[in-house]
């Protein structure tokens, strides 16, 4: 696994699961560690990393006696630290390093959108546009990091590392998002990847009127030989859910798909949009 920010999450994932199962609470799992609780739920959420002495004293509070498994976190934990390729842009907002880690491992996502393009299939201009708006009014070189990060994180989809499928509301054609031009080159560059063996784009058209999710947007991320995370980005905070939630994202994801025109009709219907409505 070339993911750091993908071992720290399963490993901080592990670590909450033997701590549940040994009915340890967080703040007695904090005190053997000598941290506060807020830092071992940083740790169990993949946010930072935990040290090997700290790793092995929680093991012995959870009675985890198996050599093989305290072996394999131990081993996460070291390959945990390294720096991905995310690394070098230091004006990222740590939730969306994490966020970029986990989606550097997977070998699939499938992505609901209501509002914007999806991350993987944005121009420059648009990814200018749309993060220039963001609320916390980040600063010239912090749009520019975040932008060449983007762009970076798209070399998933040309290099067929990743496949997408992605489902959108057909209000994301119409919004005029950094001007006509900006969304004439969009709209195209959407046609365009839709042609790529590993990306499928379908469009929920106003007609179809109410449908399952329509007020939430989310991205289910699947890995080999590892369970799949569901990521849902809000105002106040990100949320990852794992488990259950995944298998009920799955469903409306399903759901949402067939709510949605077929791919091809698909395509048409933005290529009819550009035309009509974005001329440059």
């Amino acid at each position: 696994m070339d993911s750091p920010t993908f071992l720290r999450f399963q490993l901080g994932a592990q670590l909450r699961r033997l701590r549940d199962e040994a009915k340890v609470t967080t703040e007695r799992a904090a005190d053997v560690i000598e941290v506060s609780p807020s830092t071992l739920r940083r740790i169990e959420s993949g946010r930072v990393g935990v040290k090997g002495p700290a790793l092995n004293a929680l093991l012995d509070e959870y009675g985890v006696d198996d050599p093989e498994l305290r072996e394999t976190l131990l081993t996460m934990a070291r390959e945990g630290k390294q720096r991905g390729w995310w690394a070098k842009y230091s004006d990222l907002p740590p939730v969306y390093r994490q966020y970029i880690g986990l989606e550097s491992a997977a070998v699939e996502m499938q992505n609901f959108e209501t509002i914007v393009v999806p991350g993987l299939l944005q121009t420059e201009a648009y990814a200018i546009a749309i993060t220039s708006s963001e609320a916390s009014q980040p600063t010239g070189e912090a749009i520019e990091q975040r932008v060449k990060a983007r762009l970076e994180r798209q070399k998933l989809i040309s290099e067929g590392r990743l496949r997408l499928v992605a489902v959108m509301d057909e209000a994301v054609l119409h919004r005029q998002i950094g001007g006509p031009q900006v969304m004439h080159e969009q709209l195209t560059a959407m046609i365009s990847a839709a042609k790529l063996r590993n990306v499928t784009l379908q469009v929920i058209p106003f007609r179809e009127g109410a449908y399952a999710s329509m007020l939430s947007s989310f991205a289910i991320l699947s890995f080999p030989a590892n369970p799949g995370v569901v990521y849902i980005e809000g105002l106040t905070g990100d949320l990852y859910a794992e488990g259950e939630d995944v298998r009920r994202c799955e469903v409306v994801f399903n759901d949402l798909r067939s709510s949605a025109l077929s791919p091809h009709a698909s395509v048409e219907m933005i290529q009819q949009i550009r035309d009509a409505e974005h001329q440059p």
